[in-house]
């Protein structure tokens, strides 16, 4: 009986080897240290905030990114999703600013505004209105188990 075997081309292996690895290094040496650091600083995949846009932009030196045209945010640890024309997140400060048509959608609750900064490590909201308009919230009242009582009342 005969036995055929290839030979083994150890070159062509260690190309394929060394290409993937060039091809990853290259990678982390393309994407800005400050994207990395802001990876590195969310091990738990909840933390983290997801923006899409059309173009994005991150400065090393400031800590700011930038989001342009068409920006979806999605921050599933505070069940919180939005729309706007731009966005910043300033990573020093744990803040983010939407610009530009915003609407933020958090537990159900909505707000329309020209313009809104969002505190993250506060979880606060200040939103304000193109001029000669105004904010629009819609907020989500649980009602009360009986008439006149208000939410949260203890009874006597």
């Amino acid at each position: 009986m005969r036995s055929f075997t290839r030979p083994i081309h150890l070159k062509h292996y260690l190309g394929l080897f060394f290409g993937s690895t060039v091809a990853i290094v290259s990678f982390l040496a393309l994407t800005p240290p400050l994207l990395r650091e802001v990876q590195a600083q969310s091990p738990v995949q909840d933390n983290r905030i997801v923006v899409l846009a059309d173009v994005q932009e991150a400065n090393e030196e400031t800590g700011v990114i930038t989001a342009r045209g068409n920006v979806k945010v999605n921050y599933p640890a505070r069940k919180l999703q939005a729309t706007a024309a731009q966005a910043e997140y300033y990573t020093r400060e744990n803040r983010l600013i939407l610009s530009g048509n915003v609407y933020v959608l958090q537990d159900g609750n909505s707000i329309r505004a020209e313009t809104m900064v969002y505190a993250i490590d506060e979880g606060r909201f200040v939103a304000t209105p193109k001029p000669n308009q105004q904010v629009e919230s819609v907020y989500i009242v649980p009602e009360s188990s009986q008439p006149g009582e208000s939410v949260g009342a203890t009874p006597n």
